[in-house]
């Protein structure tokens, strides 16, 4: 093996995992970002994967690399971003472990990350939910699945990698039903389910005589499903709606799924730190982001500032001011 496979094994099998805990979420991240970059730079230095060594992954390739997806695939910033975290992990490992390439890891580890503009978050409505719930045939395994799957996932907001690794001693059906989950930075939390919801989930697990350890979710050929199988799954579903009334122009994803879980608790007057509690958030403002999407409340705040004595709400003109400015009036 040559200095670059030692490094990435030890990277994925001490340093990720024992070193710094991290999740299995985590772990899988990072293999795909250093999987895409190996694949990268073998095509960039013309040579074979297995024939790569750390001097191949230098500054330029890492910044080639990060430049690809982003202006060629029509990935997002944030993902770009997202990739390079997972690059600057592995070589602050280097760093230790290989100090003959001090230089070109320095060079690397100052790439900075790409500022992204902040967008509202798209969103479901209840109504628009029921329709993507409603697009899998129900007469088959795999369309009895998906719409489980896009139900749970538009009422608990877990993410795509919480919902694939629910298994099915995570769920419980009593009285009170609930999800545990294990999300970022390994921290435990349980989500709250719809008793209509439990007993589906508990229906479909009978059905399929799924034992306490199995996914609640499993692939078509048995086994989890993976985070990009669980994303094919709700696009697909979300483009066969596209043309319904209402969904035009609608984007579909697992992420917008889990921003309908958030606006629904937030038109239901859910506090804003309840909200981050139920999505594992770690900061606050990371969930402050539905307060802005959300143009009822912007409209509920704008009548409060109405002046004494003036009824709240948008100035509607009489009819008298309408003749008036059409030139009928009498003035």
């Amino acid at each position: 093996m040559n200095d670059l496979a030692v490094l990435i094994q030890g990277f994925f099998t001490d340093r990720l995992p024992n070193q710094r805990g991290a999740s299995p979420q985590t772990i899988a991240s990072y293999r795909d970002a250093v999987k895409l970059l190996l694949v990268f730079a073998a095509e960039h230095h013309s040579t074979r994967v297995d024939a790569l060594n750390a001097g191949h992954i230098d500054a330029e390739t890492v910044a080639a690399f990060l430049a690809h997806p982003e202006n060629d695939r029509g990935n997002s910033v944030a993902t770009r971003n997202a990739r390079l975290a997972a690059i600057r992990s592995l070589f602050r490992y280097a760093a230790i472990r290989l100090p003959e390439h001090s230089l070109d890891i320095a060079r690397v580890l100052d790439i900075p990350n790409k500022r992204t503009d902040k967008r509202i978050v798209d969103y479901l409505n209840d109504e628009q939910v029921a329709v993507l719930v409603a697009a899998p045939d129900a007469s088959t395994w795999t369309g009895r699945r998906d719409r489980l799957i896009m139900a749970f996932m538009a009422q608990t907001g877990l993410l795509a990698s919480e919902t694939v690794a629910v298994r099915v001693q995570d769920v419980r059906t009593g009285a009170s039903p609930y999800v545990e989950c294990v999300g970022k930075g390994r921290k435990h939390r349980t989500t709250p389910l719809d008793p209509v919801l439990a007993r589906q989930i508990e229906a479909w697990t009978a059905e399929n005589c799924l034992p306490d350890v199995d996914p609640v979710f499993p692939a078509a050929h048995g086994g989890h499903l993976t985070r990009n199988g669980l994303w094919r799954i709700v696009v697909r579903h979300g483009e066969a709606v596209a043309g319904k009334p209402g969904m035009v122009g609608v984007p579909v994803t697992p992420h917008v799924l889990r921003h309908a879980a958030a606006m629904r608790l937030l038109h239901a007057g859910i506090d804003v730190a309840t909200i981050a509690m139920r999505l594992g958030h770690e900061r606050l403002d990371t969930t402050l982001i539905y307060l802005h999407a959300d143009l009822e409340r912007k409209q509920q705040a704008f009548d409060q500032t109405a002046p004494p004595g003036v009824p709240p709400g948008r100035y509607a003109p009489t009819p008298e001011i309408l003749e008036f400015l059409a030139g009928r009036g009498s003035g």
